[in-house]
């Protein structure tokens, strides 16, 4: 039986009174797109941050590739293959679009970011640079432009080939359409088809549209709590995730 890449472990977070994350388990296959949902407030990103390390939980455990990550740093992690985008893009504003990837580039090679410069005709590190802001759909033209004047869709593309070029062996989206236009978000949805079987990858995302599109299975939370998980078509039916969710998006 194949093992999965990600294992969440009955995983709990509180902050005070607030229990983020309530036992959730879910897993994640090879080749895999698992959409996690829910409402605001639900524990998504939370759950995002334990897995990346950036949060440490209160109980449970994380497996990546078979082994126990839950007390390992972020670097630790990242290391070992895994990525991630934010709500809120991060990236260096000051820096062109390429320099950005060509500085993921870099680090996934073990080098310090200060030397990119000295290195800017280095096909080691632009060839794989271009070759992610392609993937991802960045018209080339503008790879040579500062971050700050890119739109937000740009953006959110350049983030996604920043979180490429490390060459994860699984991909954690947060909210990749957030604040993306009808014909953006349908850009972003292509990227992201194109990407899956290639990588598995927990995605995070309020877009329905895009969710159902995209996801082999959903898992559904609700107040840090995992009510449903399953195929599209399944999740879609299921009258306890209509009743606390999908109505509700479904009326915006």
């Amino acid at each position: 039986m194949t093992e999965p890449v990600l294992s969440i472990q009955r995983l709990v977070k509180r902050f005070g009174g607030l229990t983020a994350t309530d036992n959730l388990s879910l897993d994640v296959m090879p080749g895999e797109l698992h959409a996690l949902i829910g409402p605001n407030g639900a524990g998504k990103t939370t759950a995002i941050g334990q897995v990346m390390g950036e949060i440490a939980p209160d109980a449970g455990r994380i497996l990546f590739m078979g082994q126990d990550i839950t007390a390992l740093s972020t670097p630790r992690r990242v290391r070992m293959g895994l990525s991630r985008t934010f709500q809120v893009t991060q990236l260096l504003d000051e820096e062109t679009a390429e320099a950005n990837v060509a500085m993921a580039v870099q680090a996934r090679s073990g080098h310090s970011f200060r030397f990119w410069r000295d290195a800017g005709g280095d096909a080691r590190l632009n060839a794989p640079a271009r070759a992610a802001l392609a993937q991802v759909g960045l018209a080339e033209s503008r790879w040579p432009v500062r971050v700050s004047d890119l739109s937000h869709g740009e953006r959110k593309q350049l983030e996604l080939a920043v979180a490429l070029a490390t060459l994860p062996r699984l991909l954690l989206l947060d909210e990749p359409m957030a604040g993306l236009g009808a014909s953006e978000s349908l850009r972003m949805t292509e990227v992201l088809r194109g990407l899956k079987g290639q990588i598995p990858i927990l995605l995070v995302e309020h877009d329905m549209d895009a969710v159902f599109a995209l996801a082999d299975r959903i898992s559904v939370l609700v107040y840090g709590h995992c009510i449903a998980a399953g195929p599209p078509d399944v999740i879609r039916q299921d009258p306890q995730v209509r009743a606390a969710y999908l109505s509700e998006e479904e009326a915006v």
